[in-house]
């Protein structure tokens, strides 16, 4: 599985032949790509509507969007997602298949709302698991599996649902502080979900969630936990499972 970062929340994720854009946004000082730079994704995965997790999904409406009910309708009413290629309406709980990948959703503590001069409801914000295996209650440790918490503080489920059931072997965590997790809160979470892997993300878009991300590192090793923080560059790529 590839994980490439491009700033704030946005990832592309392979994994096989099936490629993933999650919460696409490139008005970040993070990146140097526009959207025209990236091949179209076969799947587009939304956590929630506000402007700077969906900012360029329209730019992307050839590929089938994967989000909860609510905000898929919006990206078909309102960004352009074709009828042909449809959406991917799903809630929380719910697992799917996209190709080659099973994308699980799961709650996210955050509020939502899309800020257009009319009143949409986007529904519940979320995060995605990522896996190259359908999630079973049996341990499966050839499987390789990312979290992405989308924007949220921190949250019991991830130390008694996520971590011990849906066993992500890596974890991008909001560690901006103000609108989400702080970086001592998102080290917690790494702490609980038990993961060999941890990104921080949501971080440096805006003044206030500026950060000396060197504070994360230091409270995940603060924790005892194991896992390896890797703070990457804006459009820098990591392969999980190797």
């Amino acid at each position: 599985m590839e994980l490439t970062w491009h700033g704030h929340s946005t990832w592309h994720v392979t994994v096989g032949d099936t490629e993933m854009l999650i919460d696409p946004f490139f008005d970040n000082p993070k990146t140097d790509l526009d959207p025209s730079d990236l091949d179209a994704p076969d799947y587009v995965l939304l956590t929630h509507g506000h402007a700077d997790h969906i900012g360029h999904a329209g730019e992307f409406s050839e590929a089938t969007v994967v989000a909860v009910p609510e905000l898929a309708a919006y990206a078909q009413e309102e960004l352009g997602f074709s009828d042909a290629v449809g959406s991917m309406g799903m809630n929380l709980g719910g697992t799917v298949e996209c190709g080659d990948a099973y994308v699980t959703m799961h709650r996210a503590d955050h509020t939502n709302g899309i800020e257009t001069d009319y009143e949409y409801s986007a529904g519940m914000p979320a995060g995605f698991v990522v896996s190259d295996a359908k999630p079973t209650q049996l341990s499966d440790e050839e499987s390789t599996t990312f979290y992405h918490a989308g924007d949220t503080g921190l949250m019991t489920e991830m130390r008694e649902v996520i971590g011990p059931y849906l066993e992500p072997d890596a974890a991008a965590l909001p560690v901006g502080d103000h609108f989400t997790m702080g970086p001592w809160q998102a080290a917690i979470a790494v702490d609980w979900l038990d993961v060999d892997h941890a990104f921080p993300m949501h971080y440096d878009t805006f003044p206030p969630i500026e950060i000396d991300v060197s504070d994360f590192e230091r409270e995940v090793e603060a924790t005892g936990s194991d896992a390896d923080v890797h703070v990457l560059e804006g459009d820098e790529s990591f392969t999980l499972g190797e």
